[in-house]
């Protein structure tokens, strides 16, 4: 798949085009950037910011994106919006049938090589997300890994993200006992310039031909030089 050719002054900033046509935007969220507004953030989010790249800079147009699903802020990647309600409705409709597949590098080695963790994860007051073990109070969530590289200290994952729950992938990893290297907020300890967490590509049915569509977002730099330093 071709990259569109998009003039560098009209570039959405925090966001690079990866495919688009009159149903999707379908692009890689650079880390730090919110998908969507929080108290502490409205106008600089990807949704908002693909709001006014829609608009072209006209202040009486009332185009808009709508989310289809969201990154946590500091999780680069693929990311996917709709340019009508009917195609956000299909795409989220049919959500459990697209393939979404993450890169992860993780603290530690792991027994099992190859497995699907499976919880119902629930919300706390403070935002955080935990496994219950009662179905009533939480959602369920599957993640699918598999170990690509190892050293002594460090794992790198391939995931298939079966289900898509809030911080589903980095809450399970902690669980595990191996956060995400960069995971302040799951990871305790784990300090670092950014969260070894990549959304890498994403399969989906289109809404309106209804034949398969897949993007990559290739893996940060940061990121490749951390594997290429620890492997």
């Amino acid at each position: 798949m071709h990259r569109p050719k998009i003039p560098p002054k009209f570039r959405p900033r925090g966001f690079d085009i990866l495919y688009e046509d009159r149903d999707l935007i379908i692009g890689s969220k650079w880390p730090g950037f919110l998908t969507v507004a929080a108290k502490w953030e409205k106008e600089n989010t990807i949704h908002e910011i693909l709001n006014q790249y829609i608009r072209k800079g006209s202040s009486q147009s009332r185009k808009s994106v709508y989310v289809v699903h969201r990154l946590d802020q500091a999780t680069s990647g693929v990311l996917v919006f709709a340019k009508s309600p009917e195609a956000q409705e299909f795409l989220k409709s049919n959500w459990r049938e697209n393939k979404k597949t993450y890169y992860a590098i993780v603290r530690g080695v792991l027994n099992e090589k190859k497995h699907i963790i499976e919880s119902y994860l629930q919300e706390d007051d403070d935002y955080r997300v935990h496994s219950t073990t009662d179905p009533n109070q939480g959602k369920l969530a599957q993640t699918e890994y598999q170990v690509v590289k190892e050293t002594a200290k460090s794992s790198l994952l391939k995931i298939n993200l079966l289900t898509g729950k809030k911080n589903q992938i980095r809450v399970h990893m902690s669980e595990l006992g191996h956060p995400i290297i960069g995971d302040t907020k799951y990871g305790k300890s784990e300090k670092g310039p950014h969260l070894m967490l990549h959304s890498f590509s994403i399969e989906l049915t289109h809404p309106f031909s209804g034949q398969r569509l897949r993007v990559q977002a290739e893996v940060p730099d940061y990121f490749r030089r951390l594997i290429d330093h620890s492997y």
